[in-house]
């Protein structure tokens, strides 16, 4: 990559006569730039965000992190249950030029992951703009450049930059599903799990969770240790595994071929679940990691949702017919009521509404359009990192 001869230094941004030189500083928030040019600009401070600016600031080359939230790693800090750990080993989600520390637990609570992430921002000179809303990013291919607009706290801002690199994850906008007939007659409560913390407050509430990934099967976990009746809706095929298989796993895919990996993997699962269909669990056909690769769908991690599932105090349902009023008939021909429904339906990224030359880079749903391992390397000088 190379760099501007108008820059000074990493994380550069644009500054007054009366600027102190921090570009964070609260003196520079209402600075506009018709045109500031800059190596890389970086669309989103999440891990993966932050990591490029800290392996660009190490090797001297000019970077802006625009984000829109006002903190870095929103998605850990503002949209994750309190019970949250890591899923994988530790070892598998440190940062680049920062292991975790040996003291840490292996599976991290959110808690020391955020504080992780912190102090990774300050060791690495890390300098997000924050509440900037990036509004357009479009290909100059005459250039050769990316123009950058951005919404700041109080204007506009503008920017150019020879490579730009989108950070902003596929966990970027909650979903409601739209196959969910009658859910805007539904007169209880209903929540994304983006807006779930515990289930203190769902205490004696029967409550419906529709989605079985992890957040689901967690969140359905935390509600029945927290006094709620919890019912899940699982309409999809999934891998149960414990994190130790996980683990396992992983540490296996260095040295096997993932079809051995996954015989062994699922050996090892079936062992200790036994067969699931009667509780409506249907494992795939492909083993874990191989079924993650081809359809992006990662194994659940059980942390005793499976234990409440087998003794009933979590009740599973198929797929929905109809929400009518408090009431919900399932596919199954039962009809059940309830207080609250909670949305465990995951994210989508929307990176394809700003990124208006997302042909260089993604599809029309907003994900990477090339092939694992290159998937991250689009044209023109467009990244993404996950």
């Amino acid at each position: 990559m190379s760099s501007s001869s108008s820059l000074h230094g990493p994380n550069t941004a644009p500054m007054s006569a009366s600027s102190n030189g921090n570009p964070n500083s609260s003196e520079n928030n209402d600075i506009v730039s018709d045109h500031h040019h800059v190596s890389v600009v970086i669309v989103g401070a999440g891990p993966s965000g932050i990591a490029t600016s800290a392996l660009l600031n190490s090797h001297s080359v000019p970077n802006l992190v625009f984000e829109r939230e006002d903190c870095c790693a929103s998605l850990w800090k503002k949209r994750s249950y309190d019970r949250l750990n890591l899923h994988l080993a530790k070892g598998y989600c440190s940062l680049p030029l920062m292991p975790h520390s040996f003291r840490t637990s292996t599976f991290m609570s959110k808690y020391d992951f955020i504080a992780y992430l912190d102090e990774y921002v300050s060791r690495f000179n890390v300098k997000p703009r924050y509440c900037r809303h990036v509004d357009s990013a479009v290909c100059d291919e005459d250039e050769e450049i990316w123009k950058v607009k951005v919404t700041g706290p109080d204007q506009y801002e503008y920017y150019s930059s020879d490579f730009l690199v989108v950070a902003t994850g596929e966990n970027n906008q909650a979903i409601i599903p739209a196959d969910l007939p009658g859910l805007e007659s539904f007169t209880g409560k209903v929540v994304h799990a983006c807006d779930y913390k515990n289930g203190e407050s769902f205490k004696d509430k029967q409550v419906l969770v529709i989605g079985c990934g992890n957040s689901g099967m967690e969140i359905s976990n935390d509600l029945a240790d927290n006094g709620a009746h919890a019912s899940l809706v699982i309409r999809s095929q999934m891998h149960v595994l414990s994190k130790e298989m996980v683990a396992i796993g992983m540490l296996l895919l260095d040295y096997l071929p993932v079809k051995i990996v996954d015989k062994f993997v699922s050996f090892l699962a079936k062992f200790r679940y036994q067969d699931l269909s009667s509780y409506g669990i249907h494992r795939p056909d492909q083993g874990p990691f191989l079924f993650k690769a081809l359809t992006g769908k990662r194994p659940v991690i059980d942390r005793g949702t499976i234990n409440k599932i087998r003794s009933k105090q979590i009740k599973v349902f198929p797929g929905i017919v109809r929400i009518n009023s408090n009431s919900v008939e399932f596919n199954n021909g039962a009809r059940q009521s309830f207080d609250a429904i909670l949305l465990a339906t995951g994210y989508k990224s929307v990176a394809h509404k700003w990124l208006k030359d997302y042909k260089y880079l993604l599809n029309d749903d907003g994900k990477p359009k090339g092939n694992y391992p290159n998937h991250w390397k689009g044209e023109k000088g467009v990244y993404c990192v996950a």
